[in-house]
């Protein structure tokens, strides 16, 4: 007896029932969860009393120098600081020792402001302020 064939399978059927089948997240639920957590900032910087828009705390802050601001300076503020202080660029090095973060910390910091345009990279591993 001969097979029937049955209705072929598009190809992008195929992938979104993949998508669906092992709950891959599609553009839209990323844009969804990208909304939400904008408006969750948007929450916490509301809720948050004047002058303590900072997370970094006195106790977290690493120790040396003193800045004239208070104590409480974001990570990447304390980063931006240290650049800021060579003007011919500076190591990953040197500012992994002046600030004491962890290497994978920094370098997240370091990507966030290249991204955000604070900072440039003159050549690898040396930054300067842009």
């Amino acid at each position: 007896m001969a097979r029937k064939k049955g209705k072929s399978v598009s190809f992008d059927a195929m992938i979104k029932f993949f998508m669906q089948y092992y709950n891959i997240p599609t553009r839209k639920d990323i844009d969804k969860l990208a909304t939400k957590i904008d408006q969750l900032e948007k929450l916490i910087k509301k809720s948050m009393p004047a002058g303590k828009g900072k997370w970094m705390t006195a106790e977290t802050a690493p120790k040396g120098k003193k800045s004239a601001r208070k104590a409480t300076l974001t990570s990447s503020d304390m980063v931006l600081d240290v650049i800021k202080r060579f003007r011919k660029g500076v190591g990953f090095a040197q500012i992994q020792e002046r600030t004491g973060f962890e290497e994978k910390k920094l370098r997240n910091i370091i990507f966030r402001l290249h991204k955000m345009g604070k900072i440039v990279r003159k050549s690898r591993g040396i930054y300067t302020i842009s």
